[in-house]
């Protein structure tokens, strides 16, 4: 049974044979999902994620099925583990945008299904997948890139570091004090090979990169400490005067953007963006990840010694 909570779950050979995967055109693969179900499970409301998930299943011939934690009670009305033994029982794979890692980790643990993570508070793997896609649309290949990232290290954070590294591209990331990785965060990064290059100033990180990155200061969830963290980001909005100190470098985020706070108008719908190109790939990253998995996870869904 294979897994995918977050790109150091793959080998690089495994990235890359998904990555080669999602530049195919749909109606080339296997419909391995015929006439099977997906199940998609959201804590967190989403556009992207949401989208090109079911998007995905429909074009490997499954069906997506949309649940929300109101539905299911995860936790209160009904504990992970049963509530994963349940969706295991119709569905070929679960797909979960989460708030706390540790669930999906209690969800993928049974060894049920294969479970995928469309985002949690540790990883988003699918984005990471979508950014190589973008970053290899532009220059061919990953390896010998220069991926700046400024902002808050965050979840998409460490699984851009893990691809970029992975694929043979080396990751500088600015953040301010107390936004940093933590030990941990690089003690993972540092097992799968990786060495981030942390630099104080967004200035000086900025300078030679191929591509510069952002995401939001304030993700879902940490409405309340918005005016705090405006304060703690003051000078690391990406706006035209920073993109010039790299001449070539092309744009991206993840979205939403909150125009105004770490990227500008002008960067954003900029001629150096590539963020519309990136969240279409989201699809293409979907497809090819529910590919892989279905093809390395045999025939699961069978609970108890039931078959589906």
């Amino acid at each position: 049974m294979r897994h995918l909570l977050d790109i150091d779950d793959l080998s690089p050979d495994e990235l890359r044979h998904i990555v080669e995967q999602a530049k195919r055109p749909p109606e080339s693969l296997e419909p391995v999902l015929d006439r099977q179900g997906v199940a998609c499970y959201f804590e967190k409301p989403s556009a992207r994620t949401r989208n090109s998930t079911e998007l995905a299943v429909v074009q490997l011939g499954g069906h997506p099925v949309y649940i929300t934690d109101s539905e299911v009670g995860i936790g209160t009305r009904e504990s992970p583990e049963d509530v994963t033994r349940t969706l295991a029982c119709y569905h070929r794979v679960i797909c979960a945008r989460v708030f706390d890692h540790g669930l999906l980790e209690r969800m993928a643990g049974l060894d049920v299904v294969p479970v995928v993570n469309l985002l949690s508070d540790g990883a988003h793997p699918l984005q990471a997948i979508a950014d190589v896609l973008t970053v290899e649309a532009e220059y061919g290949s990953m390896a010998g890139r220069t991926v700046t990232y400024v902002g808050d290290s965050n979840n998409v954070t460490r699984s851009l570091a893990l691809a970029v590294g992975m694929l043979g591209g080396s990751i500088r990331i600015s953040s301010p004090p107390g936004h940093r990785f933590s030990a941990v965060d690089r003690d993972r990064l540092s097992a799968a090979g990786i060495e981030p290059e942390e630099v104080d100033r967004p200035e000086d990180a900025v300078k030679g990169a191929d591509v510069v990155y952002t995401d939001t200061w304030v993700s879902m969830g940490q409405e309340g400490e918005r005016e705090e963290r405006l304060q703690a980001f003051e000078g690391f909005t990406v706006d035209e005067r920073l993109m010039a100190l790299s001449s070539t470098a092309i744009f991206l985020h993840c979205l939403p953007a909150h125009r105004g706070e770490e990227v500008t108008d002008g960067v954003l719908d900029g001629d150096r963006s590539r963020v519309w190109a990136q969240a279409a790939n989201r699809l293409d990253a979907a497809r090819a990840v529910l590919h892989w998995i279905c093809g390395q996870s045999g025939e699961a869904g069978s609970v108890e010694g039931q078959p589906r």
